[in-house]
């Protein structure tokens, strides 16, 4: 059986160009007059500023002369998505420096709200098992490392001879996109991030987390807001059990206990399968009614965001930085994220039924051609297969078994 040619998919603008052109126009200006930073513009552009990290986080850029060369190369494509030019060295050394980051923050956010509010359907799927009886919004909670060269010691450092930084993130379990993000320095603790990240949750919405967020205080504000959270217990906890509840199949206890704090809480031991072995785990919740076996599936949630970080730190080599400053981290940092988020509405966009490392290769590899999207991605590819946006190996799978 002859191969499909996919080569035969010739357009009129160059890949980057379709991703940009998802970026609102009006926006950036927008955001520059409001931050005040006309004045670093003169040659080099915000809008250019914006392509040339979005071309160095697509492209796998190892440095700054890797970076510019590259676009120098293309400046002739480069000038046809709304007038970007290369930068020199220096100049985007310096333009990292001292352009507010904020500017990528709400770069981002802001796309997001254009895309959504342009594709009603976008980001919305459906829950996975036991989990379709809730019409409840759930929120996925966690952060990542990411390791430094030296030269960032004087502001983040977080050993003694390590460097790194450290992002925040609430994930919407619904989209998986981000609902609320936090880049700061490794050495701030989760748990003081925490209040930061579930400020905006509502009464009735889940929010779950691991350990590392573990803190009485915000455990009792989160009830009161009647905002239902799962967790993990903590070796070292106190509490003293008031009820014993009847259990049965993979659920060894289910218990309703006093913290130290006297917070009235459930405590649910259970064995679930982690990477094809079956374990004993505890986990801790504010919600007293719904079944044990609900709860452990909420947590089973949580792993999706762990593929998330794995997606930027693997896939878009979030690891991988041109500029040392703490500034030049959060601009990449949130390019990064809009990056991600552009080729998952390609992947929506489309109907991509494979994983979304292999769209990302996909235009990758052809992002300066002048190809048709569509096409390409029609034409690409073997046999059609159900969608994962998140690709991830059948035995990291965490699910309950009963």
């Amino acid at each position: 059986m002859p191969r499909k040619n996919i080569n035969s998919t010739a357009g009129k603008l160059s890949v980057l160009r379709q991703l940009c052109n998802h970026i609102p126009a009006f926006l950036l200006g927008k955001l520059v007059r409001e931050h005040k930073s006309e004045s670093h513009a003169r040659e080099f552009s915000h809008w250019s500023h914006v392509v040339t990290l979005l071309v160095s986080k697509i492209c796998h850029s190892f440095g700054l002369n890797d970076l510019c060369d590259q676009l120098d190369i293309h400046s002739g494509t480069l000038a046809t998505i709304r007038g970007a030019t290369p930068p020199r060295r220096n100049t985007l050394s310096h333009a990292n420096k001292v352009r507010p980051a904020a500017i990528g923050e709400a770069l981002f956010w802001g796309t997001l709200t254009h895309l959504r509010n342009q594709s009603k359907g976008f980001g919305r799927r459906k829950f996975p098992g036991r989990l379709r009886k809730l019409n409840r919004t759930i929120e996925l909670l966690d952060s990542t490392v990411m390791d430094l060269v030296a030269n960032c010691i004087s502001w983040a450092k977080h050993r003694r001879r390590k460097a790194a930084a450290k992002c925040h993130l609430r994930l919407n379990f619904e989209s998986l996109l981000p609902s609320c993000a936090v880049i700061d320095t490794a050495a701030e603790a989760d748990a003081k991030r925490a209040r930061d990240l579930t400020a905006s949750l509502k009464a009735g919405e889940i929010v779950i987390f691991d350990r590392g967020y573990i803190d009485l205080s915000h455990f009792a504000e989160l009830s009161a807001r009647e905002v239902i959270w799962v967790s993990r217990w903590k070796e070292g906890m106190l509490a003293d059990v008031f009820e014993s509840r009847a259990v049965k199949g993979k659920i060894l206890a289910d218990e309703i206990i006093g913290l130290s704090d006297s917070q009235m809480v459930r405590r649910i031991r259970a064995m679930v399968v982690v990477d094809g072995v079956e374990r004993e785990m505890v986990f801790l919740t504010n919600q007293l009614e719904w079944s044990a076996e609900m709860i452990v599936e909420l947590y089973g949630c949580r792993w999706e965001i762990e593929l998330f970080f794995k997606q930027l730190k693997q896939t878009l080599r979030l690891c991988d930085f041109i500029g040392n400053s703490a500034n030049a981290i959060r601009w990449q940092v949130w390019m990064a994220l809009l990056a991600h988020l552009l080729v998952r509405y390609q992947a929506w966009l489309h109907q991509w039924p494979h994983s979304f490392t292999r769209i990302f290769g996909l235009l990758r590899s052809t992002l300066w051609e002048k190809r048709d999207i569509s096409t390409l991605v029609e034409r690409y590819g073997t046999a059609k297969g159900s969608y994962r946006n998140l690709a991830a190996p059948a035995q990291a799978y965490f699910a309950f078994s009963g």
